[in-house]
């Protein structure tokens, strides 16, 4: 809705947003008039809080020639050891793996599973990413310039353990 309506005052950008007035924001979105106001300024006083938990972990590569389907494995392989190696330094356990694909034309694709059981080592990760390849269904011919692998879903380790003891 918010979308449509900036559509219409043909803003596209911060900057064409930050030409209007408070005013006139205000007429055309009401109280969120205010909040576009100050955000497109760079002012916002909202609390930095710079030690989250982590919600994902991900790494991905662009190629440097536009590649087929079937000639992403090294690089899959190559990204689930670094996301592999990356969720070992967290305390928590991520639950849900992501596969992220770039055609040709800039397309996104992405694909993720969230198995029973937590991946427990790299060759896991790297197994259910080269599934979730498998899921990709586009033509053959389709090119592809990214791939990148993510966890997400992290949890703490002993609700991991005790979901576990729920199927045993």
């Amino acid at each position: 809705m918010i979308g449509e309506r900036l559509e219409k005052l043909e803003i596209k950008t911060v900057k064409n947003l930050r030409v209007l007035d408070l005013p006139t924001l205000e007429s055309h979105f009401g109280r969120y008039g205010l909040r576009l106001y100050v955000l497109s300024r760079g002012i916002d006083n909202s609390q930095v809080v710079p030690d989250r938990p982590t919600k994902s972990i991900s790494v991905e590569d662009t190629f440097e020639h536009d590649v087929s389907l079937s000639e992403t494995e090294p690089m899959i392989r190559r990204l689930a050891e670094k996301v592999w190696s990356a969720s070992r330094k967290e305390s928590r356990i991520a639950r849900t793996v992501v596969l992220k694909l770039k055609t040709s034309q800039f397309n996104i694709l992405t694909r993720s599973h969230t198995p029973g059981c937590p991946p427990s080592s790299c060759d896991e990760l790297t197994a259910i990413a080269l599934t979730l390849r498998e899921r990709v269904e586009l033509s053959t011919e389709q090119r592809f310039r990214l791939v990148g692998i993510g966890l997400s879903n992290f949890r703490e380790p002993k609700a991991t353990q005790a979901q576990r003891a729920l199927f045993e």
